[in-house]
């Protein structure tokens, strides 16, 4: 990938996250017109915080949270969540590098409930646990479900016998 040089928006939140935290930020890159700010795993929270909470910042609203599994390169999992400032009409991407097969991750659904959801299809397709997460479970396979189907070693072997949806339906509705 090609790194653009910084635009307006890229050195005002690395400078105000600089300001705020010398180690908040990792790297900065640029890429059509997309900043991206890599901040270390253990100040994912505290730097999700401090852009949605300060006066220069205002990143009010958390669009989306992605994950790409990298295997073999390490670290392995790329965690992004983007970030929208509404009254300043910027975007952000905050990237956080996780490593290993039981990768960890603080959740964001303290700061944006939104990430609810979000961070349980994470953790439902790429096995990602999110620490302080209200309701780490499966959100869209099945409990009983093995592995993490959007793993890079998760094994291609076809369809697999699922039960049909009235049986689903069925088990969830019964008390």
């Amino acid at each position: 990938m090609v790194t653009e040089p910084a635009s307006k928006n890229a050195n005002v939140v690395a400078e105000c996250l600089r300001s705020w935290n010398s180690k908040a930020v990792a790297e900065v890159s640029e890429y059509r017109g997309e900043t991206t700010i890599v901040v270390p795993r253990e100040l994912l929270r505290a730097t999700a915080e401090h852009c949605r909470q300060d006066a220069k910042l205002q990143y009010n609203f958390l669009t989306d949270a992605t994950c790409v599994d990298r295997s073999p390169v390490e670290p392995r999992f790329e965690l992004n969540y983007h970030l929208v400032s509404i009254p300043r009409r910027e975007k952000v991407r905050l990237r956080v590098w996780l490593g290993g097969n039981d990768p960890v991750a603080d959740s964001l659904v303290p700061v944006w409930p939104g990430a609810n959801w979000l961070e349980r299809e994470i953790f439902d397709l790429f096995g990602i646990r999110f620490s302080g997460h209200p309701d780490l479970r499966r959100i869209l396979l099945p409990e009983d479900w093995e592995g993490y189907p959007l793993r890079r070693d998760y094994p291609v072997e076809g369809y697999r016998d699922v039960p049909n949806t009235g049986e689903l339906f069925r088990k969830s509705s019964t008390p």
